[in-house]
């Protein structure tokens, strides 16, 4: 349905026609004509002849430079593709004839006019006074440059409200910006930075600002309907063939409804190089404008790189280094996005997780964000988290290669291509939840006035609510009952012996799911151990008196991946099975919350001492408080109906302990070289298995060696120092070693459990 036209009451009325060709103007008289527009709109003016105009962008300037205060209406038509299949998408097929059905050429924009008028629609845009977007140029531009620079800007201003206005005959689902790297140069704001900047470094204002252009032009990225329609028209196929998408969580009609008065920034968890494509068919499917999505300049290679920036790929240096006018650039464009209203989506961990579960978040883009908001630039910004998990991944032996010490691979047309082929498989559903968003101005007043904590505390609460909505699957479960099994096979009764009281109780918290149900039966947890084994993750022995099942060696690490997507569950279970072993339990939960604090997103310590406490009220009467230490944890322990601090924390707690190990063996008066000494921590961790001083090869992780690294830095163990500092590290050792004491505790009583249970006496 065409657009009505708005006229000023009491006032001229100036339609500012964006036409491109003598077709589209014919098209837009041809509405005029049919809307009751009087003739001879042409010469009208404050003189009374006729209250309606028409001009053209190249009269703008002349206009505005009446002295009153018209309607300004853009107006310009729209050009949509044939509906196939009941949508409108451009296809390879129309690249390769050189067309593009969005901007016909003149000759088929006649045709289509005459045999298609369907496919050509008048689009018009809010209006706006010429007035009211003079006090918008003086606050945000300056007056310099007279009216010339006025007329630029609201000819800017008149192509942004066409874009704004045509989604009304596309969809959301397309939002593009035009003029970005003019509109953020023309800011009195960002000019004045750069003078600054030129000052501080002793640099001409004029290169200074030449070079901030160039910068923007190598971040900012155009949704080109035409790319986007076939950047992932192509790549579809990659998923599609791979997974089932189930969707749930937050009501995305609800979400809609919000996106239609505030910028929606959808944080979600990343595990695959195929999250975004999955996460914009989602978004798609339920006609949500395009985010723009945020990526590293590595995935910029040809031909991914120039077709991705055009369908809104905003492609970023990994590392920014003492660039600071890239840095500079960069805030601008994303505080320019969130003022403009554009959804985004960016990856908080900052890359893939090589474990499985969530990573720590990274603060820049997210300060970005912060600071356009407490600005006063944006409004409001509304963070979506949202869990992404796979039932089965293909890149998760890649990763655990990486884990082992093996060398990343390098993105590039070769890798794209082994990506898609691995892709060309059935692999299972993948589950796309979505959590309650987040009003980053809400969330920002009540962290606190502290703005570097701030930014904290909210990334924080993201990161909870990310993991709050992650579904525990089946194939989180199955892993978890054979990791900690010592490299053991088990029988199909032995893993279920672990599997049930786990299914009681994901029902008893009423933890989101998905596919628990059919480990309910032996039949089910026989076909998730099928699958697993299809992709090499497990072995099934099946040539004796009954069948086996055991973690394929090598896969141990792909195995943890998959428990780790559901491992933040049972954290809290696990610490409680700790404390249980200590005099103090209180303490000792407190101890392990914060020995483990960069692995897991744990909440306040008053909050954490509820969460605990609603866990020992799971156990039953028979555990006493926090406050009060078990007479005999080894019955305590042997009463429960399960145990799992072993299954959970275990590779946690042995790799911090080959860190502590190597930490206190370095002299403390040399520094601590990062990429040397997680290497080190690589051999000596594979050195310890075989001696089995750490029971399996999940421990030995460079992602696990950094995270314990991390920690001590946090503790003032890393930096050179003297012999209070090696005492300091041996105390460290000393702490770890006993929380892996205490784990060990668990498993024995755990094993003691299951042999009663099954009667099975366990190898030598």
């Amino acid at each position: 349905m065409d657009a009505t036209l708005p006229v000023a009451a009491g006032g001229p009325t100036v339609l500012l026609i964006c036409a491109g060709s003598d077709v589209e103007r014919r098209v837009i008289e041809d509405w005029l004509s049919g809307s009751g527009l009087p003739e001879g709109g042409h010469d009208g003016g404050p003189d009374g002849a006729d209250p309606i105009e028409r001009i053209e962008p190249p009269a703008l300037r002349e206009r505005l430079a009446r002295h009153d205060d018209p309607l300004l209406v853009p107006v310009r038509v729209a050009w949509l593709p044939p509906e196939r299949k009941g949508g409108r998408r451009a296809r390879w097929r129309d690249l390769l004839l050189m067309t593009n059905p969005r901007r016909p050429r003149p000759g088929t924009q006649r045709r289509i006019a005459r045999r298609r008028p369907d496919r050509c629609r008048v689009v018009v845009a809010e209006p706006a006074h010429a007035g009211e977007l003079r006090r918008r140029w003086s606050v945000e531009v300056g007056e310099s440059g007279g009216q010339a620079a006025f007329a630029s800007f609201v000819g800017r201003q008149a192509t942004l409200a066409l874009e704004r206005a045509e989604r009304a005959l596309i969809g959301d689902r397309y939002k593009v910006p035009r003029l970005v790297v003019d509109q953020i140069m023309a800011s009195r704001r960002f000019r004045t930075e750069l003078a600054e900047l030129a000052k501080s470094t002793g640099q001409p204002v004029g290169s200074v600002t030449a070079a901030a252009e160039d910068r923007l032009a190598e971040v900012v990225a155009v949704q080109s309907r035409l790319a986007a329609d076939l950047l992932f028209g192509a790549l579809a196929p990659a998923h599609n063939r791979a997974w089932t998408i189930r969707v749930g969580g937050l009501d995305l009609a609800r979400l809609r409804d919000l996106n239609r008065k505030h910028s929606l920034v959808f944080l979600p968890t990343h595990r695959s190089y195929m999250d975004p494509l999955i996460l914009d068919t989602v978004l798609s499917a339920n006609d949500f404008a395009p985010n723009h999505k945020v990526a590293g300049d590595n995935l910029s290679f040809w031909p991914f790189g120039p077709l991705g920036r055009r369908a809104g790929v905003v492609f970023i240096r990994r590392s920014f280094g003492d660039d600071q006018l890239y840095k500079l650039a960069v805030r601008e464009y994303f505080g320019y996005l969130a003022a403009k209203r554009f959804n985004l989506e960016w990856y908080l961990e900052g890359g893939r997780s090589r474990t499985g579960k969530l990573r720590p978040p990274r603060f820049g883009i997210l300060q970005y964000l912060v600071d356009a908001v407490q600005s006063g630039r944006a409004q409001d910004a509304y963070l979506v988290p949202v869990s992404i998990t796979f039932d089965q991944l293909p890149e998760v032996a890649a990763m655990a290669d990486e884990q082992r010490g093996g060398a990343k691979q390098r993105e590039g047309v070769g890798w794209l291509a082994r990506t898609v082929k691995a892709h060309q498989r059935p692999l299972g559903k993948v589950h796309v939840r979505f959590a309650e968003p987040l009003s980053l101005r809400r969330a920002l007043t009540a962290a606190g006035p502290d703005p570097r904590l701030a930014v904290r505390k909210v990334a924080f609460g993201v990161c909870r609510r990310m993991n709050e909505a992650t579904p525990v699957l089946a194939v989180a479960l199955v892993p978890l009952a054979l990791l900690g099994a010592h490299d053991r096979a088990l029988t199909l009764d032995e893993v279920r012996l672990v599997v049930d009281p786990l299914l009681d109780y994901v029902e008893a918290r009423g933890l989101p799911q998905s596919g628990l149900d059919e480990l309910r039966h032996a039949g089910g947890v026989r076909a998730v151990l099928a699958a697993l084994a299809r992709h090499g993750v497990v072995t099934a022995y099946t040539d004796g008196t009954e069948p086996v099942y055991a973690i394929e060696p090598g896969q141990h690490l792909v195995a943890a991946y998959y428990r780790n997507n559901a491992i933040h569950w049972f954290v809290n279970r696990a610490i409680v099975e700790l404390a249980a072993t200590a005099e103090r339990p209180a303490a000792h939960a407190l101890a392990v919350r914060d020995l483990l604090k960069y692995e897991f997103f744990f909440a306040d310590r008053a909050s954490f001492h509820d969460e605990l406490a609603a866990e020992l009220a799971l156990l039953g009467p028979g555990w006493p408080a926090l406050d009060a230490p078990p007479a005999d944890p080894q019955q305590l322990l042997a009463g429960a109906p399960f145990l799992v601090a072993h299954r959970v924390l275990r590779s946690f707690v042995e790799s911090y302990l080959v860190v502590a190990d190597r930490l206190a063996a370095h002299d403390p008066r040399r520094p601590v070289e990062r990429k040397p000494f997680l290497d080190e921590c690589v051999a000596v961790g594979r050195q310890y298995v075989l001696q089995r001083r750490i029971h399996s090869a999940e421990s030995v992780s460079v992602e696990l060696f950094a995270g314990a690294l991390r920690l001590a830095a946090n503790r003032d163990l890393v930096d050179p120092g003297r012999e209070e500092l090696a005492q300091r590290r041996h105390r460290f050792a000393a702490e770890v070693a006993a929380v892996a004491d205490a784990i060990a505790q668990v498993d024995r009583v755990d094993q003691a459990n299951r042999q009663s249970a099954l009667k099975v006496t366990p190898c030598p």
